[in-house]
């Protein structure tokens, strides 16, 4: 029998042309990324008995922020010296496949403030569920760079290694070697992340008994993964840092730190009894007559 050596990999990534515009697989990764997580908070809110305005609220607060976020990421961490002095690619220039994980967090992690402060929800609430989605969303996005042919290790001699013929980074610094899928690595290690924290959330009950502890979870799991990984993984963008670790390793130990953090945090506290968490609602702006009494009340304390 004769042993696989390598796998060639020459995925064609534009799922289709309309008048020109491509629409490729690893746009429709992120399609479904949010499709998903739409229904996923759909279901979270729906078994928690808040109003349905709280799902449509943190579906374009979180879905703004991570697509801003990721862009402006992969423009400031991976090459900032060219994307300030060509400002406008920033936004045209999305063909470069210019997202990055790491802004995309951070992205999140804004638009969620936003979301509590609107809704007047724990700032905890969003992020312990939202991170349930991160898990299946980095999963299918990592496999979108599977087929782009992106995003992927340095030379390996292993089985399951990959030649990506489409790829002009393959062609130029690993050919005719194979190479390590860290797309696939990744994606696998997202989702049994994915696995664990809808453990937490519906057999543990940790959304409402720990509040932190599914956002601590989820950070390490994402984020501990993409450091190790970047250990076989080529570099992105040039970022050279000069140091023994990658611009990716770098850029996860502060979210890997919060999240031990965060676990921390959630034991210390010790469980909670569940609870519907309600939004607050907003005051009721004072009516005419109760304005006049008021005033009416501060003149007569001021004569006295």
């Amino acid at each position: 029998m004769t042993q696989l050596l390598f796998i060639d990999w020459s995925f064609d990534p534009i799922l289709f042309s309309i008048g020109g515009v491509e629409i490729r697989y690893y746009g429709l990764m992120w399609v479904l990324t949010i499709l998903i997580g739409a229904k996923l908070f759909e279901h979270f809110v729906k078994r928690e008995g808040l109003p349905e305005s709280v799902s449509d609220s943190i579906f374009w607060y979180g879905t703004l922020g991570t697509i801003l976020g990721a862009r402006l990421g992969h423009c400031l961490f991976y090459d900032p010296s060219y994307y300030l002095s060509h400002p406008l690619t920033i936004i045209t220039g999305f063909r470069d496949g210019g997202l990055a994980s790491h802004g995309a967090a951070i992205g999140l992690l804004i638009g969620l403030w936003l979301f509590a402060r609107k809704n007047r929800l724990p700032y905890l609430w969003g992020l312990d569920r939202i991170m349930i989605v991160v898990g299946i969303g980095g999963a299918l996005v990592r496999f979108g760079n599977l087929f782009n042919s992106e995003i992927f290790g340095g030379p390996t001699t292993l089985p399951w290694g990959f030649r990506f013929l489409l790829s002009r980074e393959w062609q130029t610094v690993c050919a005719p070697a194979a190479c390590h899928p860290t797309q696939i690595y990744e994606a696998l290690c997202y989702l049994i992340t994915f696995v664990v924290l809808c453990l937490l959330y519906y057999r543990f009950d940790y959304g409402r008994k720990r509040p932190g502890m599914i956002f601590g979870v989820g950070l390490i799991g994402i984020f501990l993964t993409r450091f190790l990984i970047e250990y076989v993984k080529l570099e992105q963008g040039g970022a050279d840092t000069g140091l023994f670790l990658k611009m990716g390793q770098l850029l996860s130990i502060p979210f890997i730190l919060l999240g031990f953090w965060m676990i921390f945090r959630a034991y210390k506290r010790g469980e909670q009894q569940p609870a519907t968490v309600q939004p607050t609602p907003p005051s009721q702006p004072a009516s005419k007559a109760e304005k006049m009494a008021a005033r009416r009340a501060k003149r007569e304390n001021r004569q006295k």
